[in-house]
Parts: C-alpha cells; structure tokens; sequence
C-alpha cells in the first residue's frame, strides 16, 4: 500500500462532513442574512474550515499513538482513530508534519480574511488555533472543557468564524445558529467516548463518561440535545432565522430514537453502536438542512 493513501488514514475522510456540513450552515447564514456573498471567499472559508478539521485529526492521531491510547484502545467505526499509525509507526513524523501544515493553511486563509475584514476576526483565529493544537493534549484531561471544546470549534467559531469571513460582522443570526451544531458535536464527541472508558482512563484522560458513568452522561446528551432543537424556534421567535431553518427540526426523526438508545443502551458499548451511527447522522443532516431553509429563505 502507498504512503499516500496509508496518510489519509489519519486525515479521517469521512468525518470531513462534518466540516462540510457546519461550513455551509455558516455560509446559509450569510446568505440569508447579506443577500450576497462572493464565490472566492465560500471557496476560502470552506479551505479554511477542512483544513482546520484535518490538523484537529491529525493531531489527535498523532497525540493519541505517542500517549500509547491507540494500543489500548478498541476500535469502532465512529472512535479510537484510524489505527494507521500502531500499524504503522513509522509515518507518525509524517502524520505530525500533515497537522502543522494543514493548521498553516487555516492560518493562512485566516490572515486574508484579517486583511480584508480587520482585527475583528482575530479572535475566533487565535481561539481556533489554540483549539486546534491543544484539544487532545490538553483539552482532554479536563471534563467540562472535554465536553464543549468540539462543540465550541464546529459551533460558534467555524460557523461564525465563516460568517464574518463572508460578510464582515457578527451576526446574532449566526450566533443562533451556530448554537446547533455547538451542542449536537459536544454530544457527538461524548456518545463516542462511551466505548473508550478504560483505555481513556490508562492515559489519564477525564471525560464525564469516566468521571461520572455512562448513564448519567446519556443524560448529558439527552439535554444537549434538547437546547440544540430548542435554538432554532429561538432564532424563529426573535426573528434572527428564517421559519424555513425550522427544516432542522426533520432531524428529530432521529435524534429522538438515538437519545433514548443511548439511555437504554448506555452500558452495552456493542447494542451502542447503531445509536452512535445515527448520531453521526444528526450532527450532518440537521446544519445542512438548517443551511437550506436559509437559502430558502
């Protein structure tokens, strides 16, 4: 097998939907919200916003095999990483040098939008940044900042941070609407962190799973998702979204069924795992279909 595609291993293609689809909710916001965007800064933005999900996956890959989680950890199709580097070794300088560069390449766009946009910006870039290089060396060892750190990336600042890339201001529009996304990826990162409970603990790291079980913190994720379906009648009510973002709310058909799996199922990791599929759903689907009811208007 080649090099490169053993490296794509680490970058964790599929999970780049996600990116995808926070992006476009931001860029539904500024539409809805500007009227008219131009094509080379959503192409930027999006740059921007892949390049900013691969380095957190690269890094993350690269933290997790030099803290030796990867050997402990068992694999599913939703967490423990990709598995390229215990396999392989060898390439984690590889790997290392992908997440720097990758983070140059968000900086980069970054410093453009700065340029043409001002200092306001400057905030979310340097917040994402450290986010960025710091989620899984550092992040991780606390379980409040563990819980909102990845709702905090794919919520209010990639969707704002693509926002105001677009436009040139902060938005309350996008600000609600970044609320989704904020609690539905805090509760993506947790429901996957329910199968990685001991080895999570033999690196020492702290999440609510392994702090306070698995059935409380299916209770966690129920409320998230509560307040995540909460915000878009919230944007409705004050005026700040559109009533076609209520689309969103299609994506209860399966956020319903997956916190009540996740409840009943919290302590069989193996009857867990289609609810964590679906989860992946509902973190993808409801930005997207949020996105379209703002190109809709």
């Amino acid at each position: 097998m080649s090099k490169v595609k053993l490296l794509l291993g680490p970058v964790r293609l599929p999970f780049l939907f996600l990116a995808i689809a926070c992006a476009l909710l931001g860029l539904g916001t500024a539409v809805w919200s500007s009227g008219q965007v131009q094509a080379i800064h959503v192409i930027l933005a999006f740059v921007g916003a892949l390049c900013a999900h691969m380095s957190v996956n690269l890094f993350n890959e690269y933290f997790d095999f030099k803290s030796g989680l990867d050997y402990r950890t068992a694999r599913t199709p939703f967490s423990g990483g990709s598995g390229t580097l215990p396999e392989y070794p060898e390439l984690a300088g590889y790997v290392l040098v992908m997440g720097v560069f990758t983070s140059l390449i968000t900086s980069v766009v970054g410093i453009y939008f700065l340029s043409i946009r001002g200092l306001s910006l400057l905030l979310i870039g340097v917040l994402g940044l450290f986010l960025i290089v710091t989620y899984t060396p550092l992040f991780t060892r606390n379980p409040v900042f563990c819980l909102i750190a990845p709702g905090l990336g794919f919520g209010p600042l990639m969707v704002m941070g693509v926002d105001f890339a677009l436009t040139g201001i902060y938005s309350w529009t996008a600000f609600i609407a970044s609320l989704v996304p904020f609690f539905l990826v805090n509760n993506l990162l947790l429901l996957n962190q329910f199968p990685d409970v001991d080895a999570d603990l033999s690196v020492k790291r702290r999440h609510f799973p392994m702090v306070i079980g698995r059935r409380p913190s299916s209770l966690i994720y129920a409320g998230f998702i509560i307040l995540a379906f909460l915000s878009m009648p919230l944007g409705v009510v004050t005026g700040h979204l559109p009533l076609g973002s209520m689309l969103g709310l299609l994506a209860l058909l399966i956020a319903i069924p997956t916190t009540i799996g996740a409840y009943r199922n919290a302590e069989d990791v193996e009857q867990l795992m289609p609810y964590l599929g679906m989860n992946v759903l509902i973190n993808i689907g409801t930005p997207i279909l949020i996105a379209i009811g703002l190109f809709l208007g």
